[in-house]
C-alpha cells in the first residue's frame, strides 16, 4: 500500500537515485513467516539435490555427471536458502566479509570448477576433486557464521594432530625398549 501511495504522490519519480542494492533490498521485503518458508523449502530442494546425486552416482555410464549436476545444484540451492533468512543484499555483503571472502571465493570457484571439469574439459576425475573440494569449502563457509568455531577447529585439529605425533613417539619408543629386551635377554 506504501508503494501505491509513492506512486500516486509522485515520491517514486523522486527516488531514481537510488542504487540498485536499494532497489534489490526494498523489492525483497518479505514476512518473517515466508522468509522461514522460503528458506526450508530452498533448504529442502537443496539437500534432496545433493541426497539425490549421491544415488545417482551409482548409475553406469551417466552416473557421475548426473551427481555433479544435482550435487553442485543442490549446493547452489542450499547457499541461496540463507538469502531468505537474511535478504539478498545483507547475505552477499556478508559473504564478501573480510572473515568470509576467502571461503565464499573458493567455494564459488570450485562450484564453477566442478561444472567446468564435468562438461567442458570432461575430466571426471578432476570433476570428482572439485566435489570434495566443494564439500570441505562449503563446511569451512558455514563455520565462519558461528563465532570462534573456525579457530576452535583449527585449535583441536593441531591438537589432534600433536596427540598423534606424540604417541607415535611413544610408540617408537616402546618398540625401542622391547627390542631392546628381546636383544640382551640377560638385563
Amino acid at each position: 500500500m506504501d508503494k501505491l501511495k509513492a506512486v500516486l504522490s509522485g515520491e517514486e519519480a523522486r527516488r531514481d537515485d537510488r542504487t540498485v542494492l536499494e532497489t534489490v533490498n526494498e523489492a525483497s521485503t518479505l514476512g518473517w513467516g515466508t522468509r522461514v518458508k522460503g528458506f526450508v523449502a530452498c533448504f529442502v530442494v537443496g539437500a534432496a539435490c545433493t541426497i539425490l546425486g549421491v544415488c545417482m552416482l551409482f548409475l553406469p555410464k551417466i552416473g557421475l555427471t548426473l551427481f555433479i549436476v544435482f550435487y553442485t545444484f543442490g549446493n547452489i540451492c542450499t547457499l541461496c536458502s540463507t538469502m531468505f533468512l537474511m535478504g539478498p543484499v545483507k547475505q552477499l555483503k556478508r559473504m564478501c566479509d573480510k572473515t568470509r571472502a576467502l571461503a565464499t571465493t573458493i567455494m564459488i570457484t570450485c562450484l564453477v570448477l566442478t561444472l567446468c571439469a564435468a562438461f567442458w574439459w570432461k575430466n571426471f576425475g578432476l570433476a570428482l576433486l572439485f566435489c570434495i573440494l566443494q564439500i570441505l569449502s562449503f563446511s569451512w563457509y558455514s563455520l565462519s557464521y558461528i563465532p570462534c568455531v573456525r579457530f576452535v577447529s583449527l585449535t583441536l585439529n593441531i591438537q589432534i594432530s600433536c596427540i598423534s605425533v606424540q604417541k607415535q613417539k611413544a610408540i617408537k619408543s616402546l618398540s625401542a625398549c622391547l627390542i631392546h629386551v628381546n636383544y640382551f635377554p640377560g638385563r
